[in-house]
């Protein structure tokens, strides 16, 4: 490295001994005397995420404001109230969690709870399972398991794969409105479950969800053991430092505590007037270079640590769901976004760092790094070498690389994965996320692009329900093809629809769905074969 270089990196460094963080932004190709001209807009940025700090409001769509960071400082929330809220909120998650270890929270028919499942969907999830499988081990109070999709073979590997320890299970279903589908879903799948087993959900079972909720008001009714808040001025990718992620880290055993100082001391740093002293900041404006502002150039997230290696899929929906926007706050259509992806290191060695290096130039790598390599003794693979230094010989090997080839990258560097650090984590790259939408003027807190999926399947559904009614007037033995059938129902333009459900109802007995095939797929002529 030549001196030029060396100043460099030191230039473009922030070094946070007391939480034990780094980020070195000397590979991103940034331009000399960076962040020079972007420092107004920066300011701009930071201004406008006081204001939101201060309770301004950020959703105009639903009149909300955006509470997340008061969760780890709820003398900063925008109210008396709120503040209160968060602080008996974390009392109570404490007091039940401690209840269920100590085995005077027990379910019906077993001493004590052994396992977690957990039920919820998007950021229900994701944060949930980052920190269970971060911090988690072989001292966890509870063994957690998730239910995060509605896949039925997958609601059939975890619960199946439970047997009678469900009779140890306890359950947290997770949803705001408690109208989720995959979560109610999810919800159902596991009631089902235990009743096969002799058990009800109510006895050994919490609920995650805003007041007044559907959800809420089934916890009531079958007497779930507990329920938790979930409040509107917190999005569901911000959730995990509120009841969502607190909750199943408690019972799980892990350092909450840990977790909500973390971020409070990465909210702190970011927060910084200075821009080059403030390391969201820096990020920000590192990830608006490198796309153009546009988002010109994908983010692979690449940790070199298996604790980490759910970080890519929780960055995905944060950053994505956040940023993946039509329209900016003027309501000019501009196709914003940062595309998200990754696995981790040195796995991504074996797979596509090849395209990284040699292929296409559209992506940045934000490399992850750990100084700690484990709590047992070293054990040597060759005469003075060990496994961890193969793995960050291989981190700092393939980020020269990229950088020999002219490819840019970051890397972040922690101390240890524990809950403090990961709780800086969460903070940071949050933080960073506000900060970039203020940039490229989008609003980071609605996303209606997935509500407008959610009303699709519903329409899906809804035409199902018309297709089987169809159908099954008819009665069994009359066949008809999708073509007829969409013609009955009055949804000829959407005649593949139809031949989709009509296909997948006739793969699974009992659906009520015959099929005969055709020479082609559309050639098929499909029966109602009687009651499903």
């Amino acid at each position: 490295m030549t001196l030029e270089l060396w100043q460099r990196y030191r230039d473009l460094l922030v070094d946070d001994f007391d939480l034990g963080f780094r980020l070195d932004l000397s590979r991103m190709g940034l331009p000399a005397g960076f962040p020079g001209t972007q420092v107004p807009a920066m300011a701009r940025a930071l201004a406008a995420m006081g204001e939101l700090e201060r309770g301004a409001i950020a959703n105009p769509d639903e009149r909300r404001m955006v509470g997340h960071y008061w969760l780890r400082a709820p003398e900063l929330a925008a109210s008396q109230e709120i503040g209160d809220a968060i602080r008996a909120t974390r009392a109570r998650v404490a007091g039940f969690a401690g209840r269920v270890q100590s085995g005077s929270v027990r379910p019906p028919r077993a001493e004590r709870f052994t396992r977690l499942l957990v039920v919820g969907v998007g950021g229900s999830a994701l944060g949930p399972q980052l920190v269970a499988d971060a911090l988690g081990g072989r001292g966890d109070w509870l063994s957690p398991s998730f239910l995060d999709n509605t896949d039925p073979d997958g609601f059939d590997r975890v619960l199946v794969g439970l047997g009678a320890g469900l009779a140890e299970t306890l359950v947290v279903v997770i949803s705001k409105s408690g109208g989720t589908p995959e979560t109610r879903n999810g919800m159902l799948e596991t009631a089902a479950a235990l009743r096969a087993h002799g058990l009800e959900l109510g006895p050994q079972a919490v609920a995650v969800t805003q007041e007044g909720s559907a959800l809420d008001r089934q916890a009531v009714e079958e007497g779930f053991l507990e329920r938790f808040p979930m409040w509107d001025w917190v999005g569901g990718r911000t959730s995990v430092l509120s009841a969502v992620g607190l909750l199943p880290a408690a019972l799980q055993g892990l350092d909450v505590s840990g977790l909500l100082e973390g971020a409070a001391e990465m909210d702190r740093a970011t927060r910084r007037a200075d821009v080059r002293a403030n390391p969201a900041a820096l990020l920000a404006l590192a990830w608006h270079h490198a796309g153009e502002g546009r988002g010109l150039r994908d983010m692979v997230v690449i940790p070199y640590k298996d604790r980490l290696a759910l970080l890519g899929r929780y960055l995905q929906q944060l950053v994505m769901e956040s940023l993946g926007k039509e329209r900016d706050l003027e309501g000019h259509v501009v196709h914003q976004g940062l595309t998200v992806y990754g696995n981790k290191g040195s796995t991504d060695q074996h797979a596509y760092v090849q395209q990284l290096r040699e292929g296409l130039d559209n992506f940045f790598v934000t490399f992850v790094r750990v100084l700690h390599e484990r709590e047992t003794p070293a054990v040597e693979v060759e005469p003075g070498v060990t496994s961890g230094d193969f793995l960050d010989g291989f981190l700092l090997g393939t980020r020269q690389a990229l950088a020999d080839a002219g490819r840019p990258s970051l890397t972040l560097t922690v101390e240890r994965v524990d809950a403090r650090r990961l709780g800086a984590l969460v903070a940071l790259f949050e933080r960073t996320v506000g900060l970039y939408a203020s940039l490229v003027n989008v609003n980071a807190y609605h996303q209606p692009g997935v509500e407008a999926g959610k009303r699709a399947a519903a329409a899906v559904l809804e035409l199902q329900r018309q297709v089987l009614t169809a159908l099954a007037a008819a009665g069994p033995g009359r066949f008809a093809s999708c073509d007829q059938l969409a013609a009955e129902v009055g949804a000829l333009d959407r005649v593949e629809t139809v031949l989709h459900i009509l296909e997948r109802l006739a793969a699974n007995p009992g659906r009520g769905v015959v099929r005969r095939p055709g020479p082609r797929p559309w050639d098929a002529t499909f029966g109602w074969e009687g009651e499903r």
